[in-house]
């Protein structure tokens, strides 16, 4: 483990913390026009990038390599950085996040907006303090 991958996992981090940022004022929105709705959406997949990159990155650092974000969920999820539940929603919202990326639908971008609210958002915030609660070790 070189001092540069700690660097790199945690470089990686204070990027996520500021995307989180925007994502959870934005969240703090009732209503959305359509330009406003892509922007969560929008910033919800910066997020989601931002969170399994991270975690990979940290893997990576703890001496495990995995590739996709798939495969990082769900060894996110074997180390104990998501519970069960997260580690599912998180593997919906790369299904979600995949779907968003290659059409737009109103009826779609709505739904999501709803998801991004309820269940990604707090996933990715849970997971975040994790890589929080790890730095501070």
């Amino acid at each position: 483990m070189a001092n540069s991958d700690e660097v790199r996992w945690q470089q990686r981090l204070e990027n996520f913390t500021n995307a989180l940022v925007r994502l959870n004022i934005a969240n703090e929105e009732e209503d959305y026009n359509d330009l406003e709705r892509t922007g969560l959406v929008k910033l919800f997949e910066i997020n989601f990038e931002l969170a399994w990159k991270t975690a990979k990155d940290l893997l990576f650092y703890e001496g495990f390599e995995v590739k996709s974000p798939r495969e990082v969920i769900r060894k996110a999820f074997e180390m104990d950085y998501l519970d069960e539940e997260d580690s599912e929603t998180l593997l919906e919202a790369l299904d979600n996040r995949n779907r968003l990326s290659h059409t737009y639908n109103e009826t779609t971008a709505i739904e999501a907006v709803s998801l991004i609210k309820t269940r990604y958002t707090p996933a990715m915030q849970r997971l975040h303090q994790t890589f929080l609660d790890k730095q501070s070790l």
